[in-house]
Protein backbone atom coordinates (compact mmCIF):
# COMPACT_ATOMS: atom_id res chain seq x y z
CA UNK A 1 0.00 0.00 0.00
CA UNK A 2 2.84 2.56 0.86
CA UNK A 3 4.79 1.55 -2.11
CA UNK A 4 1.26 2.43 -4.53
CA UNK A 5 0.90 5.65 -2.54
CA UNK A 6 4.28 6.88 -3.44
CA UNK A 7 4.06 6.03 -6.90
CA UNK A 8 0.83 7.81 -7.34
CA UNK A 9 2.76 10.86 -5.28
CA UNK A 10 6.09 10.58 -7.65
CA UNK A 11 3.57 10.27 -10.68
CA UNK A 12 1.39 12.99 -10.03
CA UNK A 13 4.57 15.41 -9.29
CA UNK A 14 5.96 14.34 -12.46
CA UNK A 15 2.57 15.66 -14.36
CA UNK A 16 2.04 18.69 -11.93
CA UNK A 17 5.65 20.09 -12.61
CA UNK A 18 5.57 19.80 -16.58
CA UNK A 19 4.84 23.11 -17.88
CA UNK A 20 1.71 23.41 -20.35
CA UNK A 21 1.81 25.87 -23.07
CA UNK A 22 -1.12 27.00 -24.62
CA UNK A 23 -1.94 28.08 -28.19
CA UNK A 24 -0.42 31.59 -28.39
CA UNK A 25 -2.14 32.74 -31.87
CA UNK A 26 -5.78 33.70 -32.18
CA UNK A 27 -7.22 32.31 -35.31
CA UNK A 28 -9.38 35.37 -35.72
CA UNK A 29 -6.50 38.31 -37.43
CA UNK A 30 -4.60 37.04 -40.03
CA UNK A 31 -1.34 39.17 -38.77
CA UNK A 32 0.32 39.00 -35.32
CA UNK A 33 2.83 40.97 -33.65
CA UNK A 34 5.57 38.94 -31.75
CA UNK A 35 6.65 41.36 -28.47
CA UNK A 36 10.21 40.81 -27.37
CA UNK A 37 11.03 40.96 -23.40
CA UNK A 38 11.41 39.63 -19.98
CA UNK A 39 8.09 38.47 -20.88
CA UNK A 40 7.26 37.80 -24.52
CA UNK A 41 4.18 37.19 -26.02
CA UNK A 42 2.22 37.19 -29.69
CA UNK A 43 -0.47 39.97 -29.98
CA UNK A 44 -2.84 38.73 -32.86
CA UNK A 45 -5.16 41.81 -33.35
CA UNK A 46 -4.03 43.10 -37.10
CA UNK A 47 -5.69 43.52 -40.14
CA UNK A 48 -2.89 44.11 -42.53
CA UNK A 49 1.09 44.06 -42.32
CA UNK A 50 1.16 47.20 -42.90
CA UNK A 51 -0.86 48.16 -39.79
CA UNK A 52 0.97 46.11 -37.50
CA UNK A 53 4.57 47.34 -38.57
CA UNK A 54 3.23 50.79 -38.33
CA UNK A 55 2.33 49.90 -34.34
CA UNK A 56 5.37 48.15 -33.67
CA UNK A 57 7.73 51.17 -34.73
CA UNK A 58 10.20 52.06 -31.54
CA UNK A 59 9.27 48.60 -29.56
CA UNK A 60 11.27 45.25 -30.25
CA UNK A 61 8.42 43.47 -32.02
CA UNK A 62 8.27 41.39 -35.18
CA UNK A 63 5.36 41.33 -37.65
CA UNK A 64 4.42 38.15 -39.23
CA UNK A 65 1.50 36.31 -40.98
CA UNK A 66 -0.26 33.99 -38.55
CA UNK A 67 0.14 30.54 -39.71
CA UNK A 68 -3.72 29.25 -37.87
CA UNK A 69 -5.41 32.14 -39.79
CA UNK A 70 -8.06 30.11 -41.86
CA UNK A 71 -7.47 31.01 -45.60
CA UNK A 72 -10.50 31.69 -47.67
CA UNK A 73 -11.12 28.95 -50.28
CA UNK A 74 -10.54 30.91 -53.90
CA UNK A 75 -13.36 31.37 -56.01
CA UNK A 76 -13.64 30.61 -59.55
CA UNK A 77 -14.14 33.61 -61.90
CA UNK A 78 -17.51 34.45 -63.04
CA UNK A 79 -18.42 33.24 -66.44
CA UNK A 80 -20.94 34.82 -68.18
CA UNK A 81 -23.81 32.15 -69.38
CA UNK A 82 -24.48 31.78 -73.26
CA UNK A 83 -27.43 32.19 -74.52
CA UNK A 84 -28.65 29.24 -76.71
Amino acid sequence: MRSACLTLVAVSTLLVGAPARAQTYDPSYPVCMQIYGPVGYFDCRYTSLAQCRYLAVGRSATCSVNPYFPERPSTPPHRPRRAG
